[in-house]
């Protein structure tokens, strides 16, 4: 396998921060070339120290000013970059082998397309791209001849599970089966939802993740954001795809043929696993993840997702079936409304009030480029952002 040099859109992150431990035990095969992230000066200079990249980005001026006195200071030969442009940049240079695109939110959406176009080998952790870009992004992956891998478990599980010859995807699956944990309030009791607090749903019971994709499992809209991504990254119609609760998280998801036979991917809940499969891809390196005993695992459980308890799932297949656009106006909608209830601005019931809202009272009307979806993405913040105003407490 040839060495790879890596750019880490989000490397402060969850995500990001898996990667770099799966990169460091493989320091034959990978490089780090540039590290990017929002506001985490202290962690982002103790990657530096670690990882010596060519570039480390910093979206703010004074965070990336206080972060190249810090390396200046130790004399480290990274040069430090500030701005939304300079993501663009780190991910499309022409240095670079591939992307790992772990910012959360529409933020990592122009990065992403510049990687896309670029023809990097982009590993998607920003399930947003696909969500708020749909088509427009899928256009510029193939204009670029970019290689698109899901770094998303469940998604990683189904692309281990489909067949090489992706030719033949649509004449031999029958349907793909996201599982879900179902979140820390699978079983608590619906009439209470209203008053769940932010440490609550932020204690997911099986993977580590950050606040905003907690609150998403919780609310079971990271699942509906995941049918959307299904949706344009294998090409299957809506109906095609399916959820179910899987409480252990064993089985990452599942893929259903013709036949009714089903292939599953399983493993433990580590991302590293999605990571290490995604950066060495079609090869496989180790990954640091503890490997299962079956011989100690409980029982493994499946359920039908309740609506009740998880109304926003449902909006993944509104939103597919309506006008071009329509998921990208559930993804902004959402942003705002977890935000604001990280924010104890809004309860935890009024987010799904809210993403409701933006879709049911927004003129919906197909758009035609990616421009035109960013412009669309803002206008549906402000209006969320003016909801959260009038309805919050």
């Amino acid at each position: 396998m040839q060495k790879q040099l890596v750019t880490v859109l989000g490397s402060t992150g969850s995500i990001g921060k898996n990667t770099l431990d799966v990169l460091s035990r493989h320091p034959d095969l990978f490089g780090v070339f540039a590290l990017t992230a929002s506001t985490q000066v202290d962690l982002m200079f103790s990657q530096i120290q670690a990882c010596r990249p060519v570039f480390a980005v910093m979206v703010s001026e004074p965070h990336a000013k206080r972060l190249a006195d810090l390396v200046a200071s130790e004399g480290l030969p990274t040069k430090v970059l500030a701005g939304a442009e300079a993501l663009c940049t780190v991910a499309s240079d022409e240095r670079v082998t591939s992307v790992m695109a772990a910012i959360v939110g529409a933020a990592g959406l122009p990065s992403c397309v510049a990687a896309a176009r670029a023809g990097k080998k982009l590993l998607l952790a920003n399930k947003e791209a696909l969500v708020v870009g749909g088509p427009f992004f899928i256009d510029a992956v193939h204009a670029g001849g970019a290689q698109l891998l899901p770094i998303d478990s469940e998604h990683s599980a189904v692309f281990q599970s489909l067949p090489d010859d992706r030719a033949s995807w649509s004449r031999r699956v029958e349907k793909i089966i996201l599982t879900a944990s179902g979140g820390p309030f699978r079983t608590r009791g619906i009439n209470t939802l209203a008053s769940v607090t932010p440490e609550e749903a932020c204690a997911h019971p099986n993977w580590v993740m950050g606040r905003k994709i907690s609150v998403d499992s919780a609310t079971m809209m990271n699942k509906a954001l995941e049918v959307i991504e299904a949706k344009f990254l294998f090409g299957l119609a809506p109906a095609q795809i399916e959820v179910v609760i899987h409480p252990q998280s064993v089985i990452h998801s599942m893929v259903q043929y013709h036949d009714a036979s089903v292939v599953a991917q399983l493993g433990t809940p580590d991302m590293r696993v999605p990571i290490a499969y995604g950066l060495s891809w079609p090869e496989r390196v180790t990954s640091g993840a503890a490997t299962i005993d079956f011989t100690a695992l409980s029982a493994l459980t499946f359920e039908k997702p309740d609506a009740r308890r998880f109304p926003g799932l449902q909006l993944a297949w509104d939103t597919l079936t309506g006008p071009t656009g329509s998921t990208a106006i559930l993804n902004a909608a959402n942003e705002v409304a977890v935000e604001a209830f990280l924010n104890r601005r809004i309860r935890f019931d009024q987010i799904h009030a809210l993403n409701e809202t933006m879709l049911q009272n927004c003129p919906l009307v197909d758009v035609r480029s990616l421009e035109e979806v960013l412009a669309l993405d803002m206008q549906i913040r402000e209006q969320a952002t003016a909801w959260v105003g009038s309805h919050g407490h």
